[in-house]
């Protein structure tokens, strides 16, 4: 504990501060690691199709492959929600990247599919990692009236990654081999890895620590970047009170947390019992894994436009009310989707259902979810709410084979679209509002969901 200061305000000196240099910076160096994050995980699909192709997997180990992916991160989102609010955030980004890089060269190296399936275990852990700290991390930096739009931008390069993955496996994969995707993962992480190491700590997370000092010093150096140098101190009456320790049996933290469970389990669901098996789908319908990669193509360049929609629309129509209808909307494109006929028509279909689901699983990964929780928890929370989801994207693909091989496409859509609905209701009826709201001001857990989410902006806040 540092006995010079009794309080740094961080939380009030962070939220005056206007967009800067500072806050591209460390949009730039996490958004890296996100990148190289999406690609590591969303180059799945067309590794699997590949492999497939090549009689080195079948449809059965296919399925294993996905599972041990969330099996790993589901380790992956607990342990670093833990380690990240216990030994700092920063520790926890650097070695969450060493994991799934090293893991990313073995998989490359893998003799046969059990030992790529072992090696793709391991990858999980570090991606499931990178996911809770990178969009919790930049959560604890950025003032309220710009959060949702930077958290936005924050989740742009792992829907690029989604298009790019696909993009670059469809220029690849016949050319090099499947191999090529797992060495370029691991070369991108290792130059991300060492341009991350002076990434700053959370003045927040340093202040609930009683390290004063260090917070102090960055804060003094974010001012300057910021062009804050001058500002007035801020008076202790005008900072937002530090909320006591979180309560696990606080009700409603538990609510929150159930909120964001819920909204992660239907999009662990969702992506991964779907997205994943989409060039199996195709290759097994009897297209060539050239066609079969091209359409998926097509419909991954919905991730990236997803993201932009959710950036533009975050603060404008709320995070809760975005997630609604990009959930609803999602459903209603999955029950056209088995009924577009084939060629150039599905995957057009398919590029407006992936476009859907991406604002929604922008909305929710890069904002609401690390929204809900109080910074002393902050990242068990997300990571706890990851785990359950994690559990969901383990048992979707298990759940899709035999949905796949007895009904169809259509038995898999009917899958996704009873999470999407569920997923709705839930964030309706029970969910909070946290655009324009400070995170201290959200960590307050005294007043019910329903009236906590129409709480009024303060002043400064309608002025930014």
């Amino acid at each position: 504990m540092d006995s010079t200061f009794t309080t740094v305000n961080a939380g009030a000196r962070l939220d005056r501060l206007p967009a800067s240099r500072f806050h591209k910076r460390l949009a730039f160096l996490i958004g890296a690691g996100m990148f190289f994050d999406g690609f590591d995980l969303f180059l799945a699909a067309n590794v699997l199709g590949a492999l497939t192709n090549l009689g080195f997997s079948n449809l059965q180990l296919n399925g294993y492959f996905a599972s041990v992916t969330f099996i790993g991160m589901t380790h992956g989102a607990f342990a670093s929600g833990w380690v990240g609010d216990h030994l700092g955030r920063r520790v926890t980004y650097q070695v969450n990247l060493l994991i799934f890089g090293a893991a990313s060269v073995a998989a490359a190296l893998a003799p046969n599919m059990y030992f790529l399936i072992a090696a793709r275990f391991v990858m999980g852990i570090g991606l499931g990692a990178e996911i809770v700290v990178g969009y919790a991390t930049f959560t604890e930096f950025l003032p309220p009236a710009v959060r949702g739009k930077w958290l936005g931008i924050l989740g742009m390069p792992m829907q690029i990654a989604l298009f790019l993955g696909a993009f670059i496996g469809l220029l690849v994969i016949p050319t090099f081999g499947w191999r090529t995707m797992f060495v370029i993962a691991a070369i991108g992480t290792a130059i991300v890895w060492y341009m991350r190491k002076n990434i700053p700590e959370s003045p927040r997370w340093l202040e609930q620590q009683g390290r004063y000092a260090e917070a102090d010093a960055i804060l003094r150096q974010i001012e300057a970047q910021s062009g804050m140098t001058d500002a007035p101190p801020i008076p202790a009456s005008a900072a937002p009170v530090r909320n006591a320790p979180t309560s696990f049996k606080n009700r409603q933290f538990q609510l929150r947390v159930f909120v964001g469970s819920i909204t992660l389990i239907a999009l662990n669901v969702t992506i991964f019992g779907f997205l994943t098996f989409v060039p199996t789908f195709f290759v097994t319908g009897g297209l060539s894994i050239v066609k079969s990669l091209g359409f998926s193509t097509l419909m991954t360049l919905g991730g990236p436009v997803g993201g932009l929609i959710a950036l533009y629309f975050s603060d404008r129509l709320g995070r809760k009310t975005l997630l609604v209808i990009s959930a609803l909307i999602t459903a209603v494109f999955g029950c056209f989707y088995p009924y577009a006929g084939s060629g150039p028509l599905i995957a057009f279909i398919g590029f407006l259902l992936v476009t859907a689901l991406y604002v929604n699983s922008t909305c929710a990964h890069a904002m609401y979810v690390p929204e809900l929780f109080p910074t002393d928890v902050r990242l068990r929370s997300v990571g706890f709410c990851h785990t359950f989801g994690r559990i969901a994207g383990a048992l979707a693909p298990l759940a899709v084979v035999p949905l796949f091989t007895n009904y169809g496409i259509a038995g898999v859509i009917c899958l996704m679209v009873g999470v999407l609905v569920l997923q709705a209701l839930v964030i309706w009826t029970l969910g909070i509002e946290p655009k324009f709201q400070s995170i201290e001001a959200l960590s307050a857990m005294t007043a019910p969901a329903s009236t906590r989410s129409s709480q009024a902006l303060s002043a400064p806040e309608k002025r930014a």
